[in-house]
Order: C-alpha cells, then sequence, then structure tokens
C-alpha cells in the first residue's frame, strides 16, 4: 500500500516531502512514480468521475506531485499542476467574477500585476494596488466606504522583491467578512516554512518553478485548496484553456521535491549568515530580510512562519567619489561576482543575484538600487567571500 493522507499527519513535513505520492508497494513494483508519455487513454462510452481519457484532462505522471503538494500544504483535495506559475494564476484570477473588485499588493511577482492590469484595462475586473504590510490600508481597499466590496484579495507574504510581510491571519477573516476569496502565492516560503490555507485562504498558489522544484530546469505552477467547488472550477479552467503540465515536466518537480526540505534548512541559514553581514556592510545602504529583528516584518512573520525563507533584498549606496549612483554600484558589484550568478528566477540549488528595475515589467516604486539575493546551498563562507570581494572592487 502507498502512504495515505491520514498517515501523513502524525509525520513531520521534512518526512512527507520523501514519502508522500510513491506508487502502491507490490513486489518488484518501482519506489518512484513512472514517467508516463501518452496523450490518450483506453476507454468506451461514458467518461466517469476519475476516468483519465485525454492527456489534457489528466496524467498519472501529475497523480503522485498534485497528491504530495495537497499534503504538504494541509489540503484535502489533490492540487493541480499548471504549465507555468503564470498558467496558474491565470487560472486563479478566473475566480474574479466579471468586473468583480480584486485587491493585489502593490509590490508583488511582476507577471500577476501584469495579468491583473491587463485585465483590468480590458474592464474584465477593478484592480485596487495597496500595501500589504499595511493591514488598515488592506482593510479599506477590502470594504471601502461608498464603493464596492472586494471579490479577491491575492497576498504574497513576503512579497516579490520588497519582502513586505501581510498578517494573513487578519487579512483573510477581514476578507471573507467582505465576501472576498483570498488566494496567497506561497512560493517564497513554500509549505515546510508557512502553511495559508491554516491561515484562512481559501487557494494557495505556487510557481513551482522556483523552490518546490529546486534546480532551474523546470517551468511549473500549481494551485491548492480544500473547496470542492473552487477545486472544479480550477480544474475546469485548466482543461478548457490547456496550461497543462507536460508529464516529464512534473516527473522532475517531484524528484526536486524530495530534497525540499534539506535545501531550505541550508539555504535559510545561510541567507540569516548573509543578512546579518550584508548590514553591517558601508556600502548596503539598507536590507530587507524578515530575519533580522529590525525588519519591520520581523515579529508578523515570526507569528505565522517556521522560518524567514531563503530571499533577501538589499539597496546598494551610491559612492560619490567614484561617481557612481545607487544603481550604478548594484550593477558593477554583481559584475564582479564569480560565484553568484546574474540571472532572474530563486529558489535553486544555485545562488542568484540581479537588480530587479532591469525588468521594465517591475514597478516603478521598487527602487532603482534594489538587489535580490536567491541563497542556495553553497557553502555559506564562499558566498560571502564572493560578495565581499565583489562590494570591496567598487571602493568608497
Amino acid at each position: 500500500m502507498s502512504l495515505s493522507e491520514e498517515q501523513t499527519v502524525s509525520l513531520s513535513a521534512e518526512t512527507v516531502v520523501v514519502a508522500a505520492g510513491r506508487p502502491v508497494r507490490e513486489r518488484d513494483a518501482p519506489v518512484n512514480p513512472p514517467l508516463v508519455l501518452s496523450s490518450t487513454y483506453f476507454g468506451t462510452g461514458p467518461l466517469g468521475p476519475g476516468d483519465r481519457g485525454y492527456g489534457r484532462y489528466s496524467n498519472p505522471t501529475w497523480d503522485p506531485f498534485e497528491q504530495a503538494l495537497a499534503q504538504l500544504e494541509g489540503a484535502t483535495l489533490p492540487g493541480l499542476l499548471y504549465a507555468s506559475g503564470l498558467a496558474a494564476v491565470s487560472s486563479a484570477l478566473s475566480l474574479v467574477p466579471a468586473q468583480g473588485v480584486l485587491v493585489m499588493p502593490s509590490h508583488s511577482y511582476a507577471g500577476s500585476l501584469v495579468m491583473a492590469t491587463e485585465l483590468a484595462q480590458k474592464g474584465a475586473l477593478e484592480l485596487r494596488t495597496v500595501d500589504i504590510s499595511d493591514t488598515d490600508a488592506v482593510l479599506e481597499q477590502l470594504a471601502p466606504a461608498g464603493g464596492s466590496p472586494a471579490s479577491m484579495l491575492w497576498l504574497e507574504s513576503p512579497t516579490n522583491p520588497m519582502l513586505g510581510v501581510a498578517d494573513i491571519r487578519a487579512l483573510t477573516t477581514a476578507a471573507h467578512a467582505a465576501g472576498a476569496l483570498v488566494v496567497t502565492d506561497n512560493t517564497f516560503s513554500t509549505p515546510l516554512v508557512q502553511q495559508p490555507l491554516a491561515l484562512g485562504s481559501d487557494v494557495v498558489l505556487h510557481s513551482v518553478t522556483k523552490y518546490l522544484s529546486g534546480h532551474s530546469d523546470v517551468v511549473l505552477g500549481a494551485l491548492v485548496t480544500s473547496d470542492p467547488d473552487l477545486h472544479a472550477q480550477l480544474l475546469h479552467h485548466r482543461t478548457i484553456h490547456g496550461g497543462i503540465a507536460g508529464p516529464f515536466e512534473a516527473w522532475l518537480a517531484l524528484r526536486g521535491l524530495r530534497t525540499l526540505a534539506l535545501r531550505i534548512e541550508r539555504s535559510q541559514a545561510s541567507a540569516a549568515v548573509l543578512a546579518e553581514r550584508l548590514s553591517r556592510h558601508p556600502l548596503v545602504g539598507s536590507i530587507r530580510y524578515p530575519g533580522l529583528a529590525t525588519d519591520p516584518g520581523h515579529e508578523r512573520a515570526k507569528a505565522q512562519m517556521k522560518g524567514f525563507g531563503s530571499v533577501l533584498c538589499i539597496e546598494m549606496a551610491p559612492v560619490p567619489g567614484a561617481g557612481l549612483s545607487g544603481a550604478d554600484t548594484a550593477d558593477r558589484m554583481i559584475a564582479a561576482l564569480q560565484l553568484w550568478l546574474p540571472a532572474t528566477s530563486l529558489g535553486g540549488v544555485e545562488s542568484l543575484i540581479e537588480r530587479r528595475r532591469r525588468h521594465t515589467a517591475e514597478p516603478l516604486s521598487v527602487p532603482e538600487n534594489l538587489v535580490r539575493l536567491s541563497v542556495g546551498i553553497e557553502n555559506v563562507e564562499d558566498l560571502w567571500a564572493d560578495l565581499e570581494q565583489a562590494l570591496a572592487s567598487l571602493g568608497g
């Protein structure tokens, strides 16, 4: 027999990432789910519940990952795997009714903001953006005096890239009171660090591309919910709009998931060390990392997270003597790095770094000199030595 959902309840998340989604135990059967490459399945007559029928409806290689992710997030229904994080975003936004109101963080994943903005420009919905760490401001947008109440609250916590921390439980309670659904992008935290369903969210979103798969070699997304009606709507949207995952990518994602606990443990520990050291460097004008006691989101993060994540952001200070602005020092520092990789994305085994405003879609409120660091699993002293020599090369 395979590990049931009831059995995983008594297990730690660190064990579930390894044990969930395994095949039924039979003599000479594989211990890992096989890769199934088929666009269609045998069958006659009407399709009933659970029948696969066709490759756009289902694939046996999706099932183990969807089961494992649901168990990690504490959901009672299987997750839904998508072709990309943005395919999952599109499916989640389809839950907003026509001309409904969407409240979204002013700083959040750029793709989500762009998609929501385009929908608003077409008149499909009304978009209200807000500093998600300002609880009172969010409450005002959820149910403004004389205005329409929100249909959906979109949360990210910590936000991308400013690492603002939302009071998830308070905001979900208020959103539900206003009649709104709550979708929480849990990509930065992963279910090992934060479980939004337990804090009141209706749907949890992941860019599986990032930490869950963890090796920068697949592009996938996922949604998780325990609500049967929402699950049915999201499944229908995936099936009809065709944002389905490839079986090979799903197989790779499950293999990557097996090491999630170890990767998170190592990268979080290193991020804490690097944040502390960078906070004291004279060329770092400011730093954002919820794990620092001085961070404005520290106490809130400590209350609702099991760690502080592996992403941190710094704002580079100018070097007037060399005629360098903060953005200049950021670019030059990144160019001088040898171990850190100057690339977008995050959550892989390798450490990545980039100045976020190099992307034209990034909100203008993100400072030009802001640098996002995704800490990988390399030796922390090697990572620090590389940062230190790159900062030293700037002078000042």
